[in-house]
Parts: structure tokens; C-alpha cells; sequence
């Protein structure tokens, strides 16, 4: 199975920051939407992405100066991104060997879909479920 089957399961907005934003106000979204990171564009072009992590980090090097900040200039660049053809299994090795746990999806360039590896372990889990129910189905049967 691949991305596009997430993204059709999650009908939820794309959030997403301006490379030019300050640190304050998207800290601001991340708390008011009770996500952990947010895609950062430039125009249509994804750059970056800024998370939990960036802010901890952010805040630990340069103290209560990092809310005036960009997020240009503390953000994680290049952004990892994926395409909605990748399988999901190809999605979680790469997430779980570049130790982060959101993925821009892009489509020509821009911005299709932004998916965290709760979306993609939650689809894994209802495919394994549904797998093991018809299997305890057709033993029945037997």
C-alpha cells in the first residue's frame, strides 16, 4: 500500500509554515493544533520542516532569542520528503533510519500531504487486524 491510501484516510488540514515566520508564532500553531511539527514552504517549494525538536534545540542554544527567530534559520533543511506512490513500508524504514517521525509528501514540487509515523503505524496495525480477522474467519470455516 502506498502514501496516497493514508492521505485519503486523513481528511484533516495540511498546516504549514512560512520559511520567513517567526519562531513565536508557528511555536504558537504547534501548540493551538497539538501537532508536533510543521512542513515549512517558500513559495509552493518545501524546504523544510519545523518540529518540537528544532524549538528544544532552538531554545537550549540561544535562550528566549530564539522565539524573534525566523524559522528559515533554525528549521530542519533539507526537508525529507516522500512521494504519494512510496509504499508505507518504504516510508516507516525511512523515518525509523533518519530518526524523525514526519514526512512531507510532495507532488510535482509542492505540498500534497504531511504525514507523521502515528498515521502510518495506525494504518499498519487496522491492515494487520484485518488480516488476522479473516484468517481466524477462514479457519472457522474450515
Amino acid at each position: 500500500m502506498t502514501i496516497a491510501a493514508i492521505l485519503e484516510a486523513n481528511s484533516h488540514p495540511i498546516h504549514q509554515a512560512a520559511a520567513d515566520e517567526s519562531v513565536s508564532d508557528v511555536a504558537g500553531r504547534l501548540a493551538e493544533f497539538r501537532i508536533g511539527a510543521l512542513p515549512v514552504t517558500d513559495g509552493k517549494d518545501v524546504v523544510g520542516i519545523f518540529s518540537e525538536r528544532d524549538l528544544v534545540y532552538g531554545v537550549a542554544k540561544f535562550g528566549s532569542e530564539m522565539l524573534e527567530r525566523k524559522v528559515r534559520e533554525v528549521m530542519t533543511s533539507p526537508a525529507i520528503t516522500v512521494t504519494d506512490d512510496t509504499a508505507v513500508l518504504s516510508a516507516l524504514s525511512l523515518m525509523t533510519k533518519r530518526r524523525i517521525r514526519h514526512l512531507p509528501v510532495v507532488d510535482g514540487g509542492g505540498l500534497a500531504g504531511f504525514v507523521s509515523i502515528g498515521d502510518l503505524v495506525k494504518y499498519r496495525i487496522e491492515k494487520i487486524e484485518a488480516e488476522a480477522s479473516a484468517m481466524r474467519d477462514y479457519i472457522q470455516m474450515a
